[in-house]
């Protein structure tokens, strides 16, 4: 039943009064009086323990043992268990008796203590949440000024390197790549190296009307289903690109050198390993090799 952080503590008589009643001109302290005896005492503590923790700091919680803490029963009445009493500014301001819900004791804390602000988000990951929602220039402006203060920040520099990619500064975006000396980011690393490399591929192939049209006409055309599956890596359309390629690699496995099976490697280390498509194209590659 004791869970003890600077916060979280058990009050005796000895120190009651420093410890709860001074303290709680510097922040509210919320006493929570049980026994061991106590069924409703013990389901209520872990949630109290889990609301002071919440508030980080800025709500005490002390834990008076009745059947040891005479003296203090004894001073504030206490008649039944559990009882919780809020104490502020010396005071006891609210309170009540038998378990209550969560939100009824946050209800009666929120008058009288403040939630902490919300930490700030780690600066990558916001760079990270505004790239994959398409505000690439968002993201960019993040991981100039995260990269300011570290330039070597590996993770950061693939990610810069990802927004540059996207507005067509392939040549910048490799120079930024080229500048990760970490092996700790392989898999991203290989990933944005094959983003360059579908967008530089699909800017010399013919667009994807023209090879929509050949396909048309000649459905194993084998060289235009490999280049409209370029053309439509370098526009994100990551399943249709991934079922021709899949396609192509069964029909053909020997195209161009086993082109087709790379190509997918590549895509997988492009979309990482936790990308759903990723998870069954893998499945789909490994059933048509064995």
């Amino acid at each position: 039943m004791s869970q003890q952080t600077p916060y979280i503590f058990d009050a005796t008589t000895a120190d009651f009064d420093q410890s709860v009643i001074e303290a709680s001109f510097q922040k509210p302290v919320l006493v929570d009086f049980w026994a061991e005896w106590c069924a409703p005492c013990k389901a209520l503590m872990p949630m109290l323990q889990g609301i002071a923790e919440s508030y980080q700091g800025e709500l005490l919680l002390a834990k008076v043992n009745c059947d040891i803490e005479q003296d203090i029963v004894a001073r504030f009445g206490i008649r039944s268990l559990p009882t919780v009493v809020l104490f502020k500014d010396g005071q006891p301001v609210d309170g009540f008796a038998g378990a209550q819900p969560e939100s009824a004791v946050r209800a009666l804390l929120e008058p009288h203590v403040q939630m902490p602000a919300p930490s700030a988000a780690d600066p990558f990951e916001q760079a990270q949440a505004l790239f994959d929602e398409g505000r690439y220039a968002d993201a960019e402006a993040t991981l100039v000024t995260l990269l300011g203060e570290d330039n070597t920040n590996a993770k950061a520099l693939i990610l810069y390197a990802r927004c540059l990619t996207e507005r067509g500064e392939l040549g910048e975006a490799q120079t930024v790549l080229d500048a990760v000396k970490s092996d700790e980011h392989k898999a991203a690393l290989a990933g944005a190296k094959a983003q360059i490399k579908f967008l530089g591929l699909a800017r010399d192939l013919p667009d994807a009307a023209d090879l929509k049209s050949r396909l048309a006409q000649n459905p194993q055309d084998d060289e235009a289903v490999y280049q409209l599956a370029i053309q439509q890596l370098a526009r994100q359309q990551y399943e249709a690109a991934l079922d021709a390629l899949l396609k192509l690699f069964i029909r053909n496995r020997s195209y161009n050198e086993g082109l087709p099976h790379k190509t997918l490697l590549q895509v997988f280390e492009l979309l990482g390993n936790d990308h759903p498509l990723v998870t069954a194209y893998r499945r789909k590659v490994f059933a048509a090799l064995y």
